[in-house]
């Protein structure tokens, strides 16, 4: 009973925060965006018998990353990018721990199509990132590593929660490559909808991934 009104909790907060991106309601914004990831968090407990304390803390670190990018400003934009890059490295180390062994080849085809998309979308906004060049390098490279190791134990495994992971992975790399675009290109209404809308499901894909990886050891 629990696990499902928390479910319904998480739905609910993310529809509103939608609805308030896609109908430019700020208000609904500052409300709900913040509470996102408050609610699968509460989720993520209700769903498991043991926590995985890191996730949870790469959850607490994503929930200050929404909350700094709810305001402008360099400073606080630069805040929540370092909150982000802090839970992906645990995504990272997460999903590392999974990985007992792998082969050249499965690195190697891992590591292309991650890299091939960070290096695009290096070369398209390089000219307008100005000082942010490095940080955005640092987060890219961050990004496209927790894609490549997801991508890395799929291949071993071919197993649901490798799947969930390396989706999550995945549509996080799309979420946060139109929001670069977004913020540093071509600023574009389409675009904060594409941005929310693809971050909640990424969020939501991991959250499914760690369910059975904790549910499966107990």
């Amino acid at each position: 009973m629990i696990k499902k009104v928390a479910f319904f909790v998480f739905v609910l907060v993310s529809l509103f925060d939608i609805v308030g991106v896609l109908f430019k309601v700020p208000d609904l914004i500052f409300i709900f965006k913040p509470f996102i990831l408050l609610s699968l968090l509460f989720l993520y407990s209700s769903s498991v018998l043991v926590r995985n304390k890191w996730y949870v803390i790469a959850l607490i670190f994503s929930f200050f990353g929404d909350v700094f990018l709810l305001y402008s400003g360099q400073s606080l934009f630069i805040m929540g990018l370092v909150s982000f890059l802090l839970a992906h490295f645990i995504f990272i180390s997460i999903v590392l721990k999974r990985i007992q062994k792998t082969s050249f080849l499965k690195i190697i085809s891992s590591v292309i199509p991650f890299l091939v998309v960070f290096i695009l979308l290096i070369f398209g906004l390089k000219e307008s990132l100005n000082e942010m060049l490095l940080p955005v390098i640092i987060y890219g490279l961050t990004i496209s590593t927790f894609g490549i190791v997801s991508l890395v134990d799929f291949q071993n495994r071919k197993s649901q929660k490798s799947l969930f992971m390396l989706l999550g992975a995945m549509v996080f790399m799309i979420s946060d490559s139109v929001l670069a675009i977004n913020k540093f290109y071509n600023a574009s209404h389409l675009f904060e909808i594409i941005i929310m809308s693809t971050y909640i499901a990424a969020q939501y894909l991991i959250f499914r991934s760690m369910v059975l990886e904790e549910n499966g050891k107990n």
